[in-house]
């Protein structure tokens, strides 16, 4: 809870002070975590651990659980249940081992029979789940979403998942402050997905690592919430474990009836509020760094290549890699081109599109809905788009879009009217590319293969989107409409009275639910982790396979078609799939299919950013599954860094390019390296020092000592619990009171966390850790 230190203080700062349960001398932060969002893709494992451990839900209060990522988005008017709807095998297991894990748990779920399904990251800010001030966290990377409610949200691997499921906390260090101030006017025809793809192209997709980013300025002020939310969103794709906007009166007039907002005033409400004026930035807080632009400067964009950096204004042509002075990004920008099939030169809006994807976290909300449309009415898609597809975030975003008439717009253009759900954002489901085609799309990620195998993508606004269904090729959409599709601070009126109240009797609740029609089990049994510990790493010696490639992306590592599981065992197979496979066979030329590479224990990347993307764990997974337990590169991105350790990996950041050059050169000339982790040094097979390296202090501990996160939180019960007592009496309204009536399935009640036996702790020589 806050202390008294009158020091000028950041956002970012208030909110992570507020959620500080235990502090150490090294700077590990045990932090609280008020609100967790669950779905299908990065939870079966998580579940399977507290099973297996005998442990409990601490907070199902405080845990809110839906399907989105591989559903179908096809018409539900027949749907009965997941099992006989959902055809695809992998995500039909993985849809019924959630219901499974939700029955059993006694968790709040929203499934595909509930109009409040949806996408995670719309249905939390949707239902008053998401509230300022408070840390959320999902197995998802786009958690950064809630942040412009002013809540610290970031996206958490599977191993993560199950520690929060089982004491709600997280183990963490403080981020950077960074701001990203921009003031002024929009011009017309510029919304804020036409800004945080500027933001991007002008500080990178690692210009924000290690930092968490608050937005503001005038720009930011004037935009609505969805529109805030759109920006957060992609704070992510720039490299921030988070993105922040402060609170204000728009913050709180979207809140107001949202079913599990407090309610409006009551003495709750106006306490809430209180509190969450209170959160704005001080007078002369400190930021490590600031980005000022000028939003008149801001024009539509799009991108371009294979990476949310890689964009240019409408206006321009696309770059070749002579417009780029670092070696890596010539590089990237030549596999791009190659990739994308394009010609530097080529002026933008040249390029012919196949398809039109409306929809996903970032875009997928009415406002979305009403720009496009706005675009859209009258008009009719060209004759050389394939497929235009319209999905909504939720279910009550396509209930609100249909009593508005939007649906009938879209219909009567040509699109398609969807279900809700992640559809072709990520292509896990049946809305996917086919190898080649190009698509518009107000999706967040332009990785190779993100869309389908071998999919080309531009990332858009909905407006910019729907500008290209009807002309055919990426346009401009000022060119295109009269007026400006930024719209006023109108926010959906829709209905989200919780509709179980009155629900009494077993069938009925099984109807709201969604559960599986049969009684199997469903959850894997025999997974790799699990809450026992890990094995110890202290020196690792092995043969280092070389990697000259920047910007590696979770995609890259394990394409999604391989996440439809509920193991963590068994992807080594499918480890840089795309890269390790030409037409079904081995790639001679890609390195881990060469010689003595193949058994590779550590991997040494020459470019920056590896693991960018996603927060899923199954890329750690893959590497692990194959054999590597070390990856050496100049950076990482935060989550996938963090995901390593939480599997018993080592990742070495190595900055200087010439020591990093030595060890690249021991790799390509097959050489066995040493990685001494005790004492912090890379040797070469005659045991020459190469390298020292930095760890944090905790996390050398555990990993040298093969200890478990949560046998060590939840020996710290007594100050859990201590804080939960504090929380509820200055922050009552988030204690889960207005969740919906469960009858005997389980409460919304706090549970006490199982005991677990005492954990082997034997600490490092010299580092003694009180946990």
């Amino acid at each position: 809870m806050p202390g008294a230190d009158k020091k000028p203080k950041t956002l970012y700062d208030k909110v992570l002070e507020h959620h500080i349960v235990n502090e150490q001398e090294d700077g590990t932060i045990l932090l609280y975590i008020d609100r967790h969002l669950v779905h299908e893709v990065t939870s079966p494992q998580a579940f399977e651990g507290l099973k297996n451990a005998n442990r409990k839900v601490r907070r199902p209060d405080c845990t809110l659980v839906t399907v989105d990522h591989n559903i179908p988005t096809s018409s539900r008017k027949n749907f009965k249940n997941v099992n006989e709807f959902i055809e695809e095998n992998d995500s039909r297991l993985q849809c019924a081992t959630l219901e499974e894990n939700v029955k059993d748990f006694g968790l709040t779920y929203f499934g595909m029979g509930d109009k409040r399904q949806g996408i995670v990251h719309i249905i939390g800010p949707e239902q008053g789940f998401t509230l300022p001030g408070t840390t959320v966290v999902c197995g998802d990377s786009h958690t950064s979403t809630h942040g412009a409610f002013g809540a610290l949200a970031f996206g958490i691997g599977t191993s993560e998942v199950e520690h929060v499921l089982a004491t709600q906390t997280l183990i963490t260090r403080r981020s950077k402050n960074m701001r990203i101030q921009v003031d002024g006017e929009l011009p017309a025809g510029v919304t804020s997905k036409d800004v945080v793809l500027h933001i991007i192209g002008v500080i990178g997709t690692a210009g924000g690592t290690g930092a968490v980013i608050e937005f503001c300025g005038s720009v930011i002020r004037g935009l609505s919430m969805e529109a805030r939310m759109s920006m957060c969103n992609m704070s992510i794709e720039a490299g921030a474990r988070a993105g922040m906007i402060a609170p204000d009166q728009i913050t709180f007039d979207y809140l107001k009836g949202r079913p599990l907002a407090p309610k409006v005033d009551s003495a709750e409400w106006k306490k809430a509020v209180n509190h969450w004026t209170s959160l704005a930035s001080d007078e002369g807080a400190h930021y490590d760094t600031t980005v000022l632009l000028k939003g008149e400067d801001i024009i539509p964009t799009i991108s371009w290549g294979t990476s949310p950096q890689d964009v240019v204004p409408i206006a321009g042509v696309v770059p070749g890699p002579d417009d780029f002075e670092d070696e890596n990004r010539k590089l990237a920008c030549k596999r791009a081109l190659e990739y994308m099939g394009l010609t530097a030169g080529t002026p933008m809006k040249d390029i012919q599109v196949d398809k039109v994807f409306i929809g996903s976290c970032t875009n997928a909300r009415i406002e979305d809905l009403r720009a496009a449309s706005k675009v859209v009415k009258g008009k009719k898609v060209a004759a050389n788009i394939k497929r235009a597809m319209i999905v909504p975030g939720s279910g009550l975003v396509k209930q609100q879009a249909e009593a508005e008439g939007l649906d009938k717009i879209f219909v009567d253009s040509g699109f398609e009217w969807r279900e809700a759900g992640c559809s072709m954002c990520l292509g896990m489901n049946p809305d996917i590319l086919s190898p080649q085609e190009r698509c518009a799309s107000t999706s967040n990620r332009n990785f190779e293969g993100r869309q389908g195998a071998g999919g080309r993508t531009h990332l858009m606004s909905p407006a910019m989107a729907a500008t290209a269904a009807i002309v055919g090729k990426l346009a401009d959409v000022r060119e295109h409409i009269s007026s400006s599709p930024v719209l006023a601070k109108v926010e959906p009126k829709v209905d989200v009275k919780p509709e179980t109240e009155d629900v009494e009797t077993e069938d009925e609740l099984d109807r709201v639910l969604d559960q599986p029609a049969d009684n199997e089990p469903h959850t894997n049994t025999t997974g790799g982790g699990s809450s026992a510990g890990l094995p110890k790493f202290t020196v690792l010696k092995g043969i280092a396979a070389p990697m000259d490639r920047s910007n590696v992306d979770t995609d890259a590592i394990i394409p999604k078609q391989f996440l439809k599981t509920i193991k963590r065992t068994g992807l080594g197979s499918a480890l840089f799939y795309e890269l390790r496979y030409k037409d079904g066979a081995e790639d001679p030329n890609f390195v881990l299919n060469q010689g003595v590479y193949r058994n590779s224990k550590i991997l040494v990347v020459t470019g920056p950013n590896f693991g960018c993307g996603s927060s899923r764990e199954h890329a750690p997974w893959a590497l692990l599954d194959f054999g590597i337990k070390c990856i050496i590169a100049p950076s990482f991105a935060d989550i996938f860094f963090n995901n390593t350790f939480k599997n018993g990996m080592l990742p070495i950041v190595i900055p200087d390019e010439a020591v990093l050059r030595n060890i690249a050169d021991e790799a390509r000339a097959g050489r066995e390296i040493e990685v001494d982790l005790v004492n912090q040094e890379i040797k070469d097979a005659q045991g020459n020092k190469l390298a020292s390296f930095d760890v944090e202090v905790f996390r050398k501990h555990c990993l040298v000592n093969g200890l478990d996160d949560i046998g060590l939180t939840l020996q710290m019960e007594s100050k859990i619990r201590s804080f939960e007592i504090q929380r509820t009496l200055e922050t009552p309204w988030l204690d889960g009171t207005a969740y919906l009536k469960r009858g005997t399935r389980g409460g919304a009640n706090m549970v006490q966390a199982a005991p677990v036996p005492k954990t082997n702790r034997g600490d490092v020589k010299n580092e003694p850790l009180e946990w």
